[in-house]
């Protein structure tokens, strides 16, 4: 996955978003992974692109309801949802234009052409190749003409093609997406032009015409209720399309409120991807459904979801940020990671430029522990945050959704629902039904701009082969030992003032992270960071000020490879790992334990990870190496491993205090 530039990372998908039907304040927002499927997919780390934190200026208001969907034509941005009122951000008074209007991007200027009528709520936006803007919701009339739920309008007036010939009669559009001339449109409907489709169909989008050969039906409501698709989004290339609803059954197929379509035969095809994780236990009664929001991610290798649901972990994924891989096939498949709120709705998301933004009620990210409350690891994101999209761990970026002082009269300040996150052209737009963010004044909508992020380089352990091995031999000091990965060239004392009461240690890159064991107020050790050139140490600091409900003095040795901290600690025979954010420092909420055979982790002490092994260190004072694959059913297996070196009157390799650097 490559960092993208300015331009659309979708650019032959425009894609509108739903908001929900009813909302309630859930109960917490947790973040953090869940174990992994059988066949252990680790995402490589990939250079990913913030938008700034700081919200654009020029972007209007609305009030009173929600902004649920974005498009773009040139210069001017489309905006729909259930707001009443709009204005300009130089405006001091508000006008009454309901449900649907545009505006110039670079001035923000509300558009005094494009005026259309609408009796209902604007769900969806897409724009179709012949350059009409298609509208999808839960209205009845348009420009004082019966147009129930779809239409087509001029985008320059707003005014009804009316050789568009698509129609949803039969009920509400929730969600749509577009890929070439396709336009795939879900919701609460049974016929669609006249034809009978349950739940999702598809349509010329420059016609309107339905495509009589797409013949999917999302059916049986959850607890009794009328089936529905709530959400859907297309994959870049077009083959797969991925829907989630309230429905029970997909063609007849056993399909629990998520699927995927292959959209690529003909006719259509339900994939043999199923997961019983949106599956009850939830808290049913309140929930009709738990999946939000889906999104593929920009080379359609992945798509992530977002649910509310209030309790269900660990048997469902409920209030929850997951990622899925799109070439997964099976049943009761387990999602790479996943990322709870601890009980608070997530209730949009968008995976973008090698990053996944979520937006909803949460107050948390990495926090699985708890329920309605902050529990260890829990990371501060109120309501709108980014995470890494190879192991779901927050990154720095931390905007909050809130106006704070800025808040006008009258305004609200923090409401149940993010409806949409949208990557248009220039950044990532937000709507919402509130009128705060990144503490100013955002009326039900705004954006995030690309001009002013930053590209985040990945750090991850070196890949090379050969390099020098460093081991803490005393207070302050290290002793670098030229290391091919199977000998030990010579040895040279090191001495570091920075790197004192040293624990266990790992290298990432350009820098290292390691346990300090006597700081004040940290009883348990703090886990600092320091720049590392391959002479000095450089001053440490704090790695993350999230970190302290770790013992850190506890483990006796690790390394970081592909987002993961692999460690031995005391008080347990086995191997683990916890997920590691370097861009903030976050340590993740869950342990994992990694299978393995043979080996005496409770007498390991200090690792690093050198071309595909484990090189570790023991009571016994010996150096060892051992293969290492955590794809594999068994990641290590002991009776491969070799003695590398014996202990020696200068080296005996029992510390915990060891890392290896290609430097």
């Amino acid at each position: 996955m490559t960092v993208l530039q300015s331009q659309r990372r979708r650019s032959t998908v425009r894609r509108g978003r739903s908001a929900l039907l009813t909302v309630t304040t859930s109960l917490l927002a947790a973040t953090l992974l869940a174990p992994p499927a059988a066949a252990v997919v680790i995402p490589p780390l990939d250079s990913f692109q913030l938008v700034s934190k700081d919200p654009a200026d020029q972007t209007p208001h609305a009030r009173n309801g929600e902004v649920r969907a974005f498009a773009e034509i040139g210069n001017v941005v489309y905006v729909g949802g259930t707001f009443t009122q709009v204005k300009s951000p130089t405006d001091t008074t508000w006008t009454t234009q309901r449900y649907l209007f545009a505006y110039d991007r670079t001035t923000g200027a509300i558009s005094s052409s494009f005026l259309p009528d609408l009796d209902g709520a604007v769900n969806g936006l897409a724009v179709s190749p012949n350059g009409y803007l298609i509208v999808g919701g839960a209205f009845r009339n348009v420009n004082g003409v019966a147009r129930r739920n779809l239409v087509a309008l001029d985008p320059a007036t707003g005014q009804i093609v009316s050789s568009w010939v698509g129609r949803s009669d039969g009920g509400n559009i929730r969600d749509m997406a577009l890929h070439g001339n396709w336009l795939y449109i879900g919701g609460a409907f049974n016929w669609i032009n006249g034809t009978p489709h349950t739940g999702v169909a598809r349509l010329n989008a420059s016609t309107g015409d339905v495509d009589p050969t797409f013949v999917v039906n999302a059916t049986v409501g959850r607890h009794g209720t009328s089936s529905y698709v709530w959400t859907l989004d297309i994959s870049p290339d077009g083959t797969t399309l991925v829907i989630g609803g309230n429905f029970r059954e997909v063609n007849g197929l056993p399909r629990e409120q998520i699927a995927l379509i292959d959209v690529s035969t003909n006719p259509a095809t339900v994939l043999d991807w199923s997961t019983q994780k949106f599956a009850p236990p939830c808290v049913a009664t309140t929930f009709t459904h738990y999946v939000q929001d889906v999104d593929f991610s920009d080379d359609g290798s992945y798509f992530v979801v977002g649910t509310n649901g209030g309790s269900g972990w660990p048997a469902a994924y409920c209030d929850a940020l997951t990622r899925w891989e799109t070439d997964a096939r099976g049943s009761n498949l387990e999602a790479t990671w996943v990322n709870f709120t601890g009980n608070d709705s997530i209730t949009a998301v968008e995976a973008a430029d090698g990053v996944v933004y979520v937006g909803g009620h949460f107050r948390w990210l990495n926090n699985p522990n708890r329920s309605d409350a902050k529990g260890p690891g829990g990371i501060d994101r109120l309501g709108i945050g980014a995470v890494n999209a190879s192991t779901g761990m927050p990154v720095n970026w931390n905007p909050r959704r809130t106006a704070g002082a800025n808040l006008p009269s009258g305004g609200v300040n923090w409401g149940p629902t993010v409806s949409v996150l949208w990557r248009g052209s220039d950044g990532l737009y937000f709507g919402q039904d509130s009128d705060g963010m990144g503490g100013e004044y955002h009326g039900r909508m705004g954006m995030f701009p690309l001009a002013g992020g930053r590209v985040v380089q990945p750090k991850n352990a070196t890949t090379a082969s050969t390099g020098y091995l460093y081991l803490g031999t005393a207070n302050g000091e290290l002793t670098k030992v030229a290391f091919d990965g199977t000998s030990l060239g010579a040895e040279q004392v090191m001495n570091q003032p920075n790197f004192t009461h040293a624990g266990a240690v790992w290298q990432a890159t350009d820098r290292i992270f390691w346990v300090n064991n006597n700081v004040s107020g940290y009883p348990n050790g703090r886990l600092d960071a320091s720049m590392f050139n391959g002479h000095t140490i450089g001053a440490p600091w704090e790695a993350s000020g999230y970190n302290d409900w770790f013992n850190a003095k506890s483990l006796r040795g690790g390394f970081l490879l592909d987002g993961r901290l692999y460690y031995v600690r005391s008080g347990s025979s086995a191997l683990h790992y916890r997920y590691f954010e370097t861009d903030g420092g976050y340590l993740g909420a869950t342990e994992f334990t990694v299978s393995t055979q043979g080996v005496s982790w409770s007498a390991v002490r200090g690792m690093a990870w050198v071309a595909g092994k484990i090189v570790y260190g023991a009571t016994d004072g010996r150096l060892r190496s051992v293969p290492f694959d955590p794809t594999a059913d068994v990641a290590v297996d002991g009776s491969e491993a070799v003695v590398l070196a014996e202990p020696t009157a200068t080296l005996t390799w029992s510390t915990p205090t060891m890392f290896f650097a290609d430097k």
